[in-house]
């Protein structure tokens, strides 16, 4: 096995996942609260268009004076700002004038899209708005040594650190809080939670607002720590492969971190195979039995720490697990042709399988019972 190719694969899909985990958070919050989110690719254009203008423009007024990491952090802050006021109008017309959910997220959509294209059109591209660069990659310190996992996990710019830090923070609030209690009960049953005094369209608001945060973070991630500048329609579908993320995750942080991954391969993949430096074929037929052995240890774990335990379920992992090594086997025992696959196909990767996901996942994921439902006393 290449592992010099599987190292910088890994790593990049990391990178790749980042903005799809901040993403499939926003959804999280807002849809555990009972509210649909299909704004969140609007809400993480904003980000990365905020994040743009709040660093460059701090940077130019005041002349380049203060270090760009300054500048850096103000347009996150900018973005994560600017995203949530557009969260903020999603959660009045969804919950104050009760307006279809799925119609109000396509408005933000259509909204972000407008203004983003017109402020690029008329003022970044005619004035030439130059970034500030992007934040430095980061060594942990001993981690960063460790081999094959040192490079794919500890070599990463602080917004990626962020994004493991929020996942588990998100898993431990929403499951073992009050307030995650709360959240979830306004999600499920609003009226029982109304009647304990649990005031459930503040409730709502907060979440709505505060995942927008979160996207914000995912759109300023794709200024601050990857291409450096605003491009128009620069999340490319992102936000809705954050939902596929956040349904094939279960509307949860640890599962939507997995399945975002599993996005962050295929995007990476695409990436990687255009250097041309190893048989794609083989590239491809290794990686599918990398993820299925992936897969499979991350369900044994899973099934180990969960209390009912049943043979059915081993029985599936153990076939998951098989099949990951024989593929693997299969893989460096075969001489595969060498076969180039087209650039645009590669491209396709993570959209070919947000389409196989949600055909073939939605119909046995269940959301939260309130979900898309407006509460009136």
């Amino acid at each position: 096995m290449d592992t010099v190719f599987f190292v910088s694969l890994g790593s990049l899909a990391i990178i790749k996942a980042t903005p799809l985990v901040y993403g499939a958070l926003c959804g999280i919050l807002g849809e555990r609260s009972g509210v649909i989110n299909i704004g969140i690719e609007g809400m993480m254009l904003i980000g990365a268009f905020m994040a743009f203008i709040g660093s460059a423009l701090f940077n130019q007024w005041t002349g380049a004076a203060f270090s760009p990491y300054v500048a850096l952090i103000i347009g996150l802050i900018a973005g994560v700002l600017g995203a949530a006021l557009v969260a903020a109008l999603h959660a009045v017309l969804s919950i104050h004038y009760k307006v279809d959910q799925v119609i109000s997220g396509t408005v933000i959509n259509l909204l972000a899209a407008g203004i983003t294209d017109y402020v690029a059109n008329v003022y970044i591209d005619p004035s030439h708005l130059s970034g500030v660069g992007v934040f430095p990659e980061i060594q942990i310190p001993l981690l960063s040594q460790i081999p094959l996992l040192g490079k794919i996990l500890f070599t990463h710019q602080p917004m990626v650190y962020l994004m493991f830090a929020l996942v588990i923070f998100m898993q431990y609030a929403i499951f073992h809080t009050p307030w995650g209690l709360r959240m979830r009960s306004v999600g499920e049953h609003p009226r029982a939670a109304d009647t304990v005094g649990i005031d459930v369209n503040r409730t709502r608001y907060i979440n709505i607002i505060l995942g927008g945060a979160l996207a914000g973070l995912g759109g300023a991630f794709m200024v601050l720590e990857s291409v450096g500048r605003f491009q128009k329609a620069m999340t490319a579908g992102r936000g809705f492969i954050a939902l596929a993320v956040m349904i094939f995750g279960r509307w949860t942080a640890t599962g939507a971190l997995g399945a975002a991954l599993l996005f962050g391969v295929a995007d990476a993949l695409g990436v990687r195979l255009q250097f041309g430096d190893i048989n794609h074929i083989y590239a491809l037929v290794t990686t599918v039995g990398v993820i299925l052995l992936a897969v499979g240890l991350g369900w044994l774990i899973g099934k180990l720490s969960a209390k009912a335990k049943s043979r059915h379920s081993f029985r599936a992992i153990a076939i998951v697990l098989f099949l990951g090594i024989a593929i693997l086997v299969v893989a460096n025992v075969v001489k595969f042709p060498a076969v180039v696959i087209p650039l645009e196909f590669l491209g396709l990767l993570p959209y070919i399988l947000t389409i196989l996901v949600l055909t073939g996942f939605v119909r046995r994921a269940v959301g939260p019972a309130a979900i898309g439902r407006p509460y009136e006393k």
